[in-house]
């Protein structure tokens, strides 16, 4: 029996989330005893990388666009049965959320998605997971050996442990892709707002587009991502890519700063499993402050401008 990592292979290489889903699997398959096997969707990708976070037998299997979640679930699938995995551990990004439940299917597995935690017991299997909309925590317990567990962003940090040896098989992927990719546009320059551990986000309480820049020099500072809330994106003020919400795009960072955002249901729910929230809006009874670790009852204007120079004080002098 293994433990296997899937570790999606991207253009510019392998990104956060996946190095912390290798690190929870290392610390599984120590705990457990069991050997540590990598799954790469790639036939040609950066192997120290994954030597260096404690991988040192890996299989690959190329020619499937990251697009065609069947036939990637499937291959993981096949290379599962003939390594021996019992447990496979992916992150719980927009692959993982694609194919988590097609990976149970195929390979006779219990699944368990938005998992926040190493398991907290081995025999039978349970591990912490987020429900509701990230409203409330539960332990998961799996009948059975077989299980897949994908990783929520920031749930684990990555932990370099290098390892000498190297082992590698290619193994020819079963079916060929009935999927085409026609074009691909990715933001670039830009921290990407599922691996950021630092968020800084704006809503309507900054009363127009021109007011941007205080929250752009405050995400500066911090070395945070930008996002927004939907009316925000809506109106055109930011791009629609910055949306954060159940709506938009669910984050987990460790850090959620929520400026002039009022906190409806929906935007708490893509953002509410973040570490610490803090709130900053002049309306004592905005129901952001329920969810809030940290709230600030006042003017933004006058507010985040002496965050913002608090902050680059402080960064001088370090």
């Amino acid at each position: 029996m293994s433990i296997i990592v899937f570790c999606e292979h991207h253009e510019e290489g392998f990104k956060k989330y996946t190095l912390e889903a290798i690190t929870y699997g290392r610390k599984l398959a120590e705990s457990t005893n069991q050997p540590l096997v990598g799954i790469v969707n790639h036939s040609s990708f950066d192997k120290e990388a994954l030597k260096r976070y404690g991988l040192s037998t890996v299989y690959s299997f190329s020619g499937i666009p990251n697009g065609d979640s069947r036939q990637t679930a499937l291959n993981i699938a096949s290379i599962y049965k003939e390594a021996g995995g019992n447990i496979i551990i992916l992150p719980f990004n927009s692959s993982g959320k694609n194919i988590a439940g097609q990976l149970g299917a195929f390979g006779e597995a219990g699944v368990v998605t938005s998992v926040t935690g190493m398991p907290t017991q081995l025999s039978p299997l349970r591990v912490p997971s987020t429900v509701f909309a990230g409203k409330a925590t539960a332990e998961i317990e799996i009948e059975g050996e077989k299980a897949v567990l994908a990783i929520q962003t920031n749930a684990i940090a990555a932990e370099e442990s290098p390892v000498d040896e190297w082992e590698h098989h290619a193994i020819e992927a079963i079916k060929e892709s009935e999927v085409e990719v026609v074009s691909k546009d990715t933001i670039k320059g830009e921290i990407p707002l599922p691996e950021a551990e630092k968020v800084v986000s704006g809503g309507r309480g900054l009363k127009g587009p021109e007011n941007w820049q205080i929250l752009l020099d405050l995400a500066e500072v911090l070395g945070a991502a930008t996002a927004c809330s939907r009316p925000v994106s809506d109106s055109d003020w930011r791009p629609h890519h910055e949306h954060v919400g159940q709506t938009g795009i669910s984050i987990q960072p460790n850090l959620y700063i929520a400026i002039g955002i009022s906190g409806a249901i929906q935007h708490l729910g893509g953002v509410n499993n973040s570490k610490t929230i803090v709130v900053i809006n002049k309306d004592p009874e905005a129901p952001f402050f329920k969810a809030a670790d940290y709230g600030v009852v006042g003017d933004l204007f006058e507010v985040v401008p002496k965050l913002t120079e608090a902050i680059r004080k402080f960064n001088a002098s370090q």
